[in-house]
């Protein structure tokens, strides 16, 4: 008995087997750009040269992805994520985690851990999209629709702290959001970890105690920077 066809006459496996290529070129090509727009910059990045650093055509490159602005927005999506899964952010275990963890310093500890590992993947290319954004309309819009994630995210983040814990007199979820955006900021972290050489433990302890003191009436855990 023969495979069965789809419609378009190709089979399961065959279907299977160029999707697997398609998501394998997608990735090259994601990895080339993530490389280039770090290193040489978003502006002096074509498209040509992104398709000879992942070894393709540059009609492929336009066939995947169609403008430069969608290659750099799915390379920041993949830095952010970790993956190629469409899970937003508040819905990855780590965050779920954070939010249900009874302890308002363990919910504090989870959230500086999961900016941190993000940032650890995606800090670089998000600071390509800053720079840039002062000067390309079109980055500019990819950057502001990153700020508001990232608020709407620690908005889930701080209403869940305060339903733990007392926030600081005068402070609230509103702004503890505002605080917290600032506290675990990739501008922060791109400051203190690429430029004055801060290792990521040592970032992750202060941006834990900053955002115990700032947020919380809790005592500050004794704990030291690591360097």
């Amino acid at each position: 008995m023969s495979a069965p066809r789809h419609a378009s006459g190709r089979t399961p496996e065959k279907e299977d087997g160029r999707a697997a290529r398609a998501r394998s070129t997608r990735a090259r090509i994601i990895a080339a750009a993530t490389e280039l727009f770090t290193t040489s910059g978003y502006a002096s990045t074509s498209i040509n040269a992104i398709a000879a650093e992942a070894r393709v055509g540059e009609q492929t490159v336009y066939y995947a992805f169609g403008t430069k602005r969608a290659i750099l927005t799915a390379a920041l999506d993949r830095a952010v994520a970790g993956d190629d899964e469409p899970v937003p952010t508040l819905e990855r275990p780590w965050a779920r985690e954070a939010i249900a963890d009874p302890d308002p310093l363990g919910q504090l500890r989870r959230q500086v851990a999961g900016a941190g590992e993000i940032y650890s993947r995606a800090a670089p290319l998000l600071d390509v999209v800053r720079s840039a954004a002062t000067t390309d309309p079109d980055l500019a819009e990819v950057w502001a629709a990153n700020v508001r994630q990232r608020l709407t995210v620690q908005r889930a983040f701080t209403e869940a702290l305060a339903r733990k814990t007392p926030l600081r007199d005068g402070l609230t979820s509103e702004l503890a959001a505002d605080v917290t955006l600032t506290i675990l900021s990739p501008e922060t972290y791109n400051l203190l970890v690429h430029n004055r050489g801060w290792s990521r433990a040592r970032w992750r302890g202060w941006a834990f105690d900053a955002l115990v003191g700032l947020l919380t009436t809790l005592p500050r855990p004794d704990q030291t920077l690591e360097e």
